[in-house]
C-alpha cells in the first residue's frame, strides 16, 4: 500500500491526513530496509518493536504544536541519542549516550522519530564514506561510486527514502559531498546555529551539525526547527537573518577558467556549465572569480596544524592502543605530531590574511554557486589512491567552515551519463534564507527526483513578485534592462526586477546617437508598436536620486502597458528623433543587439 509513498515531510503529512496511521508509515520504513538490504546503513537499529511501542503513546496529530509529528529520521552516530550506543564509527570508542544531544532533543520534542544510528568514516575523518570498520554502505545511486562522507549513512538512508531526513556532521564537507553523491540536499549552516552539545567533535572549533534532506523546504524547515541557542553550549549562538541589498537581483560568482576545476569529468563540467547557464537565464548576475585563496584556506585544514585539533579527541586512544583505530585514521591524525604551537600561530596568521582577501572578492558578490564536487570516484579509485581521491572531493567544500560560510548542496538535472549532480550555494554567515531562495527559484526548472528514485519532484513555483507600499514600478527598455550595461545603476539603488512585459501599441522606438553604451529611446505616436520591457521596483526614497542621473533627450513619464496599466518609464524627448535610427520593428531592445550582433 505504502510502496510509492514519498517520504518527504509534507507527503507524509498529508498521508496523515488521508487516514494512514503512523504504525503503517514505520512497518514501512522496515518493509524499506529489507529492501533495500544494505547492512552498512545503520551501525544502530532500533528495533521495530520497541519505535512501534514508541509510537503508539503519541498523542493525535497536531502539527501546529508539533511540525515533525511521525516522521522518521536517523541520526549519524558520532552524535548522541539518549540510552543508544556512539561509536563515531570505533567500536572501541563506544559509550552509551545519557540524553539526547541537543539538536536530537528539539526534532523529538516537534514530533520526529529517530530510527537509528548511521555510519560514517572513523570520527568524521574522511569525504569517502569507505572508513569504517562496519561494512561499507553502497552509494544509493550506483553502488560502484563511493557513498561519501563522513556522513556516508545518513545520506544513503535518506536518498533511499527509508527515512525523511537525517542528521549528518560537516568539518570539511561531510554535510555535502554525500548530499551530491546520492542526489539530495546537504544544509550546512553557519557555525553554532545548530548546537554541538552532545556531539563527537572532529574539530570542535570548526565542525556543525548538517542537515540531510529531499527538498529545500524539508531541510529548511528542519533548520527552522534545531537552530535554538543552547545556554550550555559554549560554541552556540543566536541566528540571525541577513539579507543581501535585496532578494532579486543577485550577484553570483562562479570559478573562472583557471579555478574551475574537474579532473577531466567532461560529464561534471558539462552538467555545471548547463546550470551556470540557468543562472543567467534567471536574471542573475554573474561574476567570475579567482578561487585560488579560497583553495589556499582549504588546504589549511588537513595539510595545516588544524589537524591537531582532531588529535585532542582522540590522541590518548592513538597513543594507548593504536590498532583499535583504522590504520588511514590514524595516520592522518597522527600528523597533528609533526606540528609545534608556532606552526599553529602561522597558520592562523595565514588564514586571516586569506580571509582578508576573500573579504573584499565577498564585497562584490552576494553568494557563490560552485560545484558542490569536482568529480564522483569509484570504490576502485580509492583503493587505487585512497589520499588524492579524498582531497579532490573535498576541493570546493574544505574552505567552507574555516571562513564560518553558511552552505546549501542541492541536486541539479543529471549528468548525461545519468549519474547525479549538484551544486553548492554559498555564502558568508547567516546568509542561510537567501540561499534558500536562490536555490529554490534555480530548481523551478529543473527536472529533478527524489533521492535514487524516479519519482520526480514538483518544484513549487515562485509567486509574482509583487509590490512593496515603498515601492515604485518603473519601466525599463534599453541599457538598464537585466544584463545590460547599465542595469547595475538599478541595483545600486535596491532596485528588484519584477516582470517582463510589452508597451501598448501606442510607441514608436529609436536608436539614439552615440555608441557607448548603445541607448534606446521610446516615443508616443498615436499610431504604434509594442515594445518589450522590464519593470522594476525602486524604492522611493531612492528615485529622486535616479531620476537625476538621466541625461537629456531621456526623461521619466508615464508608460502605458499591453495591459493598459500605466507605470513610470523611460521615454524620449521628440525633438532627438530626428537624427535617430527608427528600431520599432524590432519590437524591443533586446532583439535589435541581436540583429547588429550577426
Amino acid at each position: 500500500m505504502l510502496e510509492n509513498q514519498l517520504f518527504d515531510i509534507s507527503h507524509i503529512h498529508e498521508a496523515y491526513k488521508k487516514g494512514v496511521t503512523v504504525k503503517e508509515i514505520i512497518q514501512e520504513v522496515y518493509r524499506r530496509i529489507e529492501e533495500v538490504a544494505d547492512d552498512g546503513i545503520f551501525i544502530y537499529l532500533n528495533s521495530k518493536e520497541k519505535v512501534l511501542k514508541e509510537v503508539s503513546s503519541l498523542e493525535e496529530i497536531d502539527l501546529t504544536k508539533k511540525p515533525l509529528w511521525g516522521i522518521p529520521f536517523a541520526v549519524k552516530d558520532n552524535i548522541d541519542v539518549k540510552n543508544l550506543p556512539t561509536t563515531a564509527a570505533c567500536p572501541e570508542y563506544e559509550y552509551i549516550a545519557k540524553e539526547d544531544a541537543f539538536v536530537v532533543k528539539l526534532l523529538k520534542e516537534a514530533g520526529a522519530i529517530c530510527i537509528g544510528k548511521t555510519n560514517l568514516d572513523q570520527f568524521a575523518t574522511g569525504l569517502v564514506g569507505v572508513r569504517t570498520p562496519y561494512e561499507v554502505p553502497k552509494n544509493a545511486v550506483d553502488s560502484s561510486i563511493v557513498p561519501g562522507g563522513s556522513s556516508s549513512g545518513s545520506a544513503v538512508c535518506v536518498s533511499h527514502q527509508i527515512v525523511s531526513f537525517s542528521l549528518g556532521t560537516d568539518t570539511a564537507g561531510s554535510g555535502r559531498v554525500p548530499a551530491a553523491l546520492n542526489n539530495i540536499v546537504g544544509f550546512k549552516p553557519t557555525l553554532g546555529t545548530l548546537s554541538k552539545q552532545g556531539v563527537v567533535p572532529a574539530c570542535l572549533t570548526l565542525d556543525t551539525i548538517s542537515i540531510f534532506a529531499l527538498t529545500i523546504d524539508d531541510a529548511t524547515k528542519l533548520f527552522d526547527i534545531t537552530s535554538k541557542y543552547n545556554v550550555k553550549d559554549p560554541y552556540s549562538i543566536k541566528k540571525e537573518e541577513r539579507y543581501p541589498k535585496n532578494s532579486s537581483n543577485l550577484t553570483v560568482a562562479i570559478p573562472n577558467k583557471n579555478s574551475m576545476i574537474f579532473y577531466e569529468d567532461s560529464f561534471e563540467e558539462k552538467s555545471y556549465k548547463k546550470t551556470v547557464e540557468l543562472i543567467k537565464k534567471r536574471g542573475f548576475f554573474i561574476k567570475e572569480i579567482d578561487l585560488e585563496p579560497f583553495f589556499e584556506v582549504g588546504e589549511l585544514l588537513y595539510e595545516g596544524s588544524w589537524v591537531a585539533e582532531r588529535y585532542t579527541v582522540i590522541g590518548n586512544l592513538i597513543e594507548n592502543s593504536p590498532q583499535k583505530v583504522l590504520e588511514i585514521t590514524r595516520n592522518i591524525i597522527s600528523k597533528a605530531k609533526n606540528f609545534s604551537s608556532s606552526d599553529v600561530y602561522r597558520d592562523i596568521y595565514k588564514l586571516n590574511k586569506l580571509k582578508r582577501e576573500i573579504e573584499i572578492i565577498m564585497e562584490d558578490v552576494d553568494l557563490l554557486a560552485l560545484p558542490t564536487i569536482p568529480r564522483p570516484y569509484s570504490v576502485q579509485d580509492l583503493k587505487d589512491e585512497p589520499i588524492v581521491a579524498n582531497s579532490r572531493l573535498g576541493l570546493y567544500t574544505k574552505f567552507v567552515n574555516l571562513l564560518n560560510f553558511s552552505a546549501i548542496a542541492f541536486p541539479v538535472e543529471k549528468r548525461e551519463d545519468g549519474f547525479a549532480s549538484g551544486i553548492t550555494a554559498m555564502s558568508t554567515a547567516h546568509k542561510e534564507s537567501i540561499l534558500v531562495e536562490f536555490s529554490k527559484e534555480l530548481q523551478e526548472e529543473m527536472t529533478l527526483y527524489y533521492g535514487n528514485s524516479n519519482q520526480k519532484i514538483v518544484t513549487k513555483v515562485k509567486e509574482e513578485k509583487t509590490l512593496k507600499t515603498n515601492e515604485i514600478e518603473f519601466a525599463v527598455v534599453g541599457a538598464h534592462m537585466q544584463e545590460m550595461p547599465l542595469n547595475n545603476e538599478l541595483l545600486k539603488l535596491n532596485s528588484r526586477f519584477l516582470y517582463k512585459s510589452k508597451t501598448a501599441k501606442k510607441y514608436k522606438f529609436y536608436k539614439l546617437q552615440g555608441d557607448s553604451p548603445i541607448r534606446p529611446g521610446l516615443v508616443k505616436v498615436k499610431d504604434g508598436v509594442a515594445i518589450e520591457l522590464e519593470v522594476w521596483a525602486m524604492p522611493m526614497e531612492n528615485f529622486g536620486a535616479f531620476e537625476k542621473t538621466i541625461p537629456s533627450p531621456l526623461c521619466i513619464g508615464t508608460i502605458e502597458l499591453e495591459n493598459s496599466k500605466e507605470v513610470k518609464g523611460f521615454l524620449c524627448e521628440s525633438y532627438a528623433i530626428e537624427t535617430a535610427t527608427n528600431i520599432s520593428q524590432f519590437g524591443g531592445f533586446r532583439t535589435y543587439l541581436d540583429s547588429i550582433s550577426k
